[in-house]
């Protein structure tokens, strides 16, 4: 029986030990073969290091390959605090060059980490600071390479591109809306350290870090340079409020040019009011067109067949009376006996509100419906706002008839310019955008393509060719003389809309604009200008934005390479044709880039060479258009 117990005992201890004996193996199974990667990772953890590589920002193009928004190389301090023995020295010499406190360094050095960057005061360093830290030679002191964005053109395009933060993150524009493709991969320099933090240097790894993708727009930056030079010299001429242009191809939605005053510095965005930065006055702004509008409902009453521009008239005696309401023409007394051609070339707003009743509301608000008013465009920029539209259930003839002449609905900057494209076009509404492509930057393969997109036909090819038709003789013949160009056939419309503030018109405060086109009979170029509230001079569309309308145009003709015609409608010029130009400064330039800066202008040149050393009148002077400037050249 005690024997038999015994060999039971033992039977039950080597049972034991063969279970224990599985679970270790099993158990070292496990740790050596399934969590096998974990655990070296975690060990790998506790003696590997990685100094930091940052990924350039992918690169941003107009569509002729000109950078508009880059890369510098800068450096940026990372401490590795168990490699630095005498931390006191290192906090004080490190603090003294960085024109920082010593305690605050001091917490930097002696943190309990790995890894240490120096955040911000070690970032972005500039090369003489850099080249001082290096001439240390301090031990767990070192110096990596990080990529601060660049913007050539400094203030060009600066809403529509936006900024980046200090982490090189999109924060505003087309850096923000893009920044998943434009955010590169980080890489390192990785090694393997001993137990105090020393560097084994045969151990090192290097990871290349991997570029962001780069974006072609469709901006051209010749027309891009036109509207910012034109709204430079406007804001030097009549200090408005504010004032913005848009180009476009009317033909297929691309962007050809945008831009706002006030504008800003992408690389200085902190000096700015978030209000300043993110208002992108082209698409953001809302207000009462004006009669630009009136080309809308002069395209739908051509199409709705209710009149014929050269057989039917109408009186204009000065005003109008609708719903117990008397509304004027701009020119007090009217226009007498008039055709609708007359009607559009004068912008004469009875005339207009003549159109407007009989279409009637129903079917003018459907076809502003059609041009696309009241919802946003669809532009591949962030801030877009919808405008507004009266609620057609509660339009009466007055709101019918204000609105045939540009008054009481609101649109948008961007929202208008698609809708006249679309009118002059042969009549398709073309979704606007500004991104070309993203290319991947090694291969320049292309990742993503945007094309044109047709929302919707709106009018015929027959009621376009009207519109362009009669476009073109208010150029030539009415309100938009000043943006006539002799030898090309240019088309648009004026507009002087009165602002509002707090439910009231407002007394003396206009947004003037205008819209102009060519050439008129097969457009390539549309612009879009508008100021708000100019200063010290009559406000009339005519007067202020179409000659920088003419302008923008006169360099979209060299950009694109558009020919001469001699088959336009003539124009009868007189007196009040002239108008006065911004000298610019154009010491230092080049003979060709000079000519072309001072267009407005006759340039006469004096002595040799190819490099303009001084000029007269100088920068900033105003003068008559086809005034002389002189200037005189040098080696």
């Amino acid at each position: 029986m005690f024997f038999r117990n015994i060999h039971t005992r033992i039977k039950i201890i080597i049972i034991i030990i063969i279970i224990l004996f599985i679970l270790i193996m099993g158990k070292v199974f496990y740790i050596q073969v399934i969590d096998y990667n974990k655990i070296n990772k975690l060990a790998t953890n506790l003696w590997s290091r990685n100094l930091p590589l940052e990924a350039n920002r992918g690169n941003i193009y107009d569509s002729n390959s000109n950078l508009i928004a880059g890369n510098i190389t800068t450096t940026s301090l990372v401490l590795i605090p168990n490699q630095i023995d005498n931390k006191d020295e290192v906090a004080s010499k490190l603090s003294e060059i960085l024109n920082v406190s010593y305690d605050d360094m001091y917490k930097h050095v002696s943190k309990k980490t790995s890894i240490e960057r120096v955040h911000p005061e070690g970032r972005r360093l500039s090369y003489e600071v850099a080249d001082k830290i290096n001439d240390l030679h301090l031990s767990g002191v070192y110096l990596v390479k990080e990529s601060k964005r660049y913007y050539p053109y400094d203030t060009y395009l600066a809403h529509t591109i936006g900024y980046v933060g200090i982490d090189n993150q999109g924060l505003s524009g087309l850096e923000l809306t893009y920044d998943k493709y434009l955010t590169g991969s980080n890489g390192a320099i990785k090694y393997f350290s001993d137990a105090k933090g020393n560097s084994i240097n045969w151990s090192q790894i290097y990871e290349k870090p991997q570029d962001g993708m780069n974006i072609t727009l469709t901006i051209n930056l010749d027309i891009q340079e036109a509207l910012e030079r034109e709204l430079d010299n406007t804001v030097s001429m009549y200090n408005p409020d504010q004032a913005l242009g848009i180009v476009m191809n009317p033909n297929n939605g691309e962007i050809l040019a945008i831009s706002a005053r006030p504008t800003f510095s992408p690389s200085n965005y902190q000096d700015y009011s978030i209000e300043a930065i993110n208002r992108n006055l082209p698409v953001w702004m809302t207000y009462e067109p004006g009669s630009t509008f009136k080309i809308i409902t002069l395209a739908s009453s051509l199409e709705e067949k209710i009149v014929d521009l050269d057989k039917d008239t109408f009186y204009d005696s000065g005003s109008i009376t609708v719903g117990g309401a008397t509304l004027h023409c701009w020119k007090h007394g009217g226009h007498g006996a008039e055709t609708y051609l007359q009607v559009v070339e004068n912008s004469c707003n009875p005339g207009f509100v003549n159109l407007g009743l009989k279409l009637g509301k129903d079917k003018l608000f459907d076809y502003i419906d059609k041009f696309g008013f009241g919802v946003k465009t669809g532009v591949d920029l962030n801030g877009e706002a919808d405008g507004i539209l009266f609620d057609v259930d509660k339009i009466g003839d007055l709101e019918l008839a204000t609105t045939a002449f540009g008054q009481g609905v609101s649109v948008t900057p961007i929202q208008q310019i698609t809708a006249v494209s679309a009118a002059i076009n042969g009549g398709i509404l073309y979704k606007p955008y500004i991104v070309k492509s993203v290319n991947e930057p090694e291969t320049n393969s292309v990742i993503l393509k945007n094309e044109p997109t047709i929302v919707r036909k709106v009018i015929s090819e027959d009621t376009s060719s009207k519109v362009r038709y009669a476009l073109e003789s208010v150029v030539a013949n009415g309100t938009g003389h000043n943006a006539y160009i002799p030898k090309y056939r240019v088309g648009g419309k004026t507009g002087t809309a009165q602002k509002v503030s707090n439910g009231k018109y407002m007394v003396g405060n206009y947004i003037t604009s205008f819209i102009g086109f060519l050439p008129a009979d097969n457009p390539e170029v549309i612009v879009y200008i508008a100021v708000d509230n100019a200063k010290g001079v009559t406000q009339y569309g005519g007067t202020i934005a179409a000659p920088i309308a003419k302008n923008i145009l006169r360099s979209s003709i060299d950009a694109l390479k558009i020919k001469e015609r001699e088959d336009g409608m003539m124009k009868e010029f007189n007196y009040i044709d002239k108008t006065y130009y911004v000298v610019p400064n154009v010491i230092g330039m080049s003979v060709s880039d000079a000519t072309k800066e001072l267009k407005p202008f006759k340039v006469e040149y004096s002595g040799s060479g190819n490099t303009v050393s001084f000029q007269s009148p100088s920068q900033n002077a105003q003068i008559l258009e086809g005034e002389v400037v002189r200037l005189l050249l040098t080696e």
